[in-house]
């Protein structure tokens, strides 16, 4: 009886803690009037609304720049309102500063024009209004952060009823010398002066809230939605829109004045909970996306019935003619895949590649797994900024265990001595890599003053995480794995490697090794656009459970076709099956790189030498990411299957 009393109070206390739960950074922030808060000063809720600026980039030059450069209105430094907000590791890699901006909003009350500052510029500031100008026609724009969620500008488009969203906005326009106008040039008649360049100087903000509970005898709220509306103006009244000269003339001064105004509208039918719904809805087209899953799923089945029939029927029946009675002197002689029994599993060249390769795909191959079962459970959701990022390298630092197990295991299996340079290798050769190509794109960032840069301190966190944590974590990873005694091969190795007959064209490693990697890309092509257009294009993408489920079945169709060349090369008495295992899937990331290119080509309007390098630096890191990953299954699905086959037949 006492037991269920406990078992039941133990229940009402998860049943509690269940109910008050929030997952980090997304408890619920309640507002009030400056007059509640003084009425009843111990309210849990805040009487100002905080607009915090973030990077400004570009889709036409992917490099970003900080609020700072555009020589903005700055917040006062005695101001202890509101400060710069943390950042975590994620946000500082991808490149996000969130910082306190001039604007000063308290909570539903209604402003018509407010002048944040004036910018004067003179002959001698010209360089920073041309600054100004060449970033408004490359397409720049602002993003705003309000409550943790972003500030949104809509407007109509032609394919939809329904107005797009998007989480950045514009820092002007510009109009062509033939008169043709560009970008947000449309929202305005005003606004089309041939040559002109105009800047968008005032935004009206709208903020809309849902009620709460009683605070001091009002009703505090929760901020739910979050619009900018864009205008140019060269004064109060905004009668003539403001143009950046081209140049300024001695003596001469052009001034920029930045206002604002802002407006609260109560939300009934939009709870707290959902109001991150319109954006999402905005940047994902999930009709697509059932779309691509379908298929993924129809291309799984039909690998998953030809691996059945081959396992089922050819291999069944070869091996119940390998296992039969000896009495029979046709049975007696070996014929297809049994002929290389005796060489199947004679090592390869360069084992110590090989393990290293294997043992740093099964660390991004676990990473990937717990950061997508993390994100689906949403720990890892939009609102959680960098969340995403620092949970995938916090992950791969920790996974550098299963990276020297898995290595040092396969390397001592294959009969390596030199364990040292196995543990080393595992350790630096994949980090290593990706290290320096960032560390390279990382100095031209710093030398174009780009937010992108990595400041050198969280270089030197990352290399703590590198040097502290993975390494000790993969050279105790490769204690196991060189401790335990090396695995038992079904079947002997003989001393004298076998001749191999000739092979048709499509045995070659070249030609089955393309043929390959067909299948598990056009299972996955789809979802790899999304998150191109997320990285490139500045889409929010979050539907997690696709990618989930696109990663799962990219890990079936890798193995099915390994399986299957795997086995075709052995039947042609092929046995150097190790290395054609792992190219026979790795090249999946051949074509990734190929639609990368497409996209570049065909996707983007990218122009300029660096946004090029840095296009491709970073798609050189993803491709050999996927690479090793794709890789990896390829390699453990078939040496499963051979293991596995062989073990079962009879050998004399």
């Amino acid at each position: 009886m006492t037991m269920c009393r406990l078992s039941l109070c133990l229940l009402l206390a998860v049943a509690g803690c269940c109910y008050s739960f929030y997952l980090p950074g997304l408890a619920p922030t309640n507002f009030c009037t400056e007059m509640a808060k003084q009425l009843d000063p111990k309210a849990n809720c805040k009487t100002k609304v905080f607009v915090h600026v973030n990077k400004l980039d570009s889709v036409e030059t992917i490099v970003p720049y900080e609020y700072s450069s555009f020589d903005f209105c700055q917040p006062n430094e005695n101001d202890v309102n509101d400060r710069d907000p943390v950042e975590n590791l994620g946000q500082v890699v991808f490149g996000e500063r969130l910082r306190a901006s001039a604007y000063d909003i308290d909570f539903k009350k209604n402003q018509t024009y407010t002048e944040v500052c004036r910018r004067e510029y003179a002959k001698n500031k010209e360089s920073m209004l041309q600054f100004l100008r060449d970033r408004i026609h490359e397409d720049y724009m602002q993003q705003w952060v309000v409550d943790n969620m972003p500030v949104t500008w809509c407007y109509s488009i032609m394919e939809s009823d329904k107005p797009f969203c998007s989480t950045r906005f514009p820092v002007g326009c510009y109009v062509t010398e033939k008169g043709q106008r560009h970008d947000a040039c449309f929202l305005s008649d005003q606004l089309k002066e041939p040559g002109a360049t105009y800047i968008f100087n005032h935004v009206h903000i709208i903020l809309y809230y849902q009620k709460g509970s009683k605070t001091g005898g009002s009703t505090d709220g929760r901020i739910v939605r979050a619009h900018v509306q864009l205008a140019s103006c060269d004064a109060a009244k905004c009668a003539k829109p403001l143009k950046i000269p081209n140049k300024i003339a001695k003596g001469e001064k052009f001034m920029i004045p930045y206002s604002y105004s802002v407006d609260f509208l109560e939300m009934k039918d939009v709870r707290w909970a959902s109001r991150w719904d319109y954006i999402l809805s905005s940047t994902t087209q999930s009709n697509v996306q059932w779309f691509s899953l379908i298929n993924s799923v129809l291309i799984t089945i039909f690998l998953s019935a030809m691996v059945g029939m081959i396992l089922v029927r050819s291999l069944h029946r070869d091996i119940m003619r390998y296992n039969q009675a000896e009495s029979s002197e046709d049975i007696q002689e070996d014929f297809g895949w049994k002929l290389v029994h005796g060489d199947v599993f004679r090592p390869p060249s360069c084992i110590m590649l090989l393990s290293v390769c294997v043992g740093s795909g099964a660390q991004i191959i676990f990473m990937t797994f717990i950061a997508l079962v993390f994100a689906c459970l949403g720990f890892l959701s939009p609102p959680n900024r960098g969340a995403l990022l620092t949970a995938v390298l916090v992950l791969y630092v920790f996974m550098g265990a299963v990276a020297g197990y898995i290595s040092a295991r396969l390397y001592k299996t294959m009969g390596g001595l030199r364990w040292k340079s196995n543990v080393l290798m595992t350790a630096f050769l994949v980090p290593g890599l990706v290290f320096v190509v960032f560390f390279i794109l990382n100095l031209f960032l710093w030398g174009a003053g780009s937010s992108a840069a990595i400041p050198f301190t969280t270089l030197l966190a990352l290399l703590c995480l590198w040097f502290g944590i993975s390494l000790p974590l993969t050279f105790f990873g490769a204690f196991l794995g060189f401790r335990r005694p090396a695995a038992e091969q079904p079947v002997r190795t003989n001393q004298i490697p076998r001749e191999i007959p000739q092979q048709n064209w499509l045995s070659h490693p070249v030609p089955s090794a393309l043929m390959g990697g067909i299948l598990p890309f056009g299972c996955v092509f789809i979802q790899l656009f999304f998150i191109l257009n997320s990285i490139w294009s500045g889409q929010m993408y979050y539907m997690f459970g696709f990618i989930l489920l696109a990663f799962i079945v990219l890990l079936v169709v890798c193995a099915q076709t390994a399986v299957l060349l795997c086995y075709f090369h052995l039947c042609a008495e092929d046995y150097r099956w190790w290395w054609r295992s792992f190219f026979s899937t790795g090249t999946t990331a051949l074509y990734l790189f190929f639609f990368s290119i497409h996209y570049f080509v065909y996707k983007t309007s990218i122009t300029g030498a660096l946004s090029y390098l840095l296009f491709f630096g970073y798609t050189f890191i993803m491709v050999f990411l996927f690479f090793i990953m794709t890789g990896t299954i390829g390699f453990v699905s078939s040496l499963i299957f051979v293991r596995r086959i062989y073990g079962i037949v009879k050998i004399d």
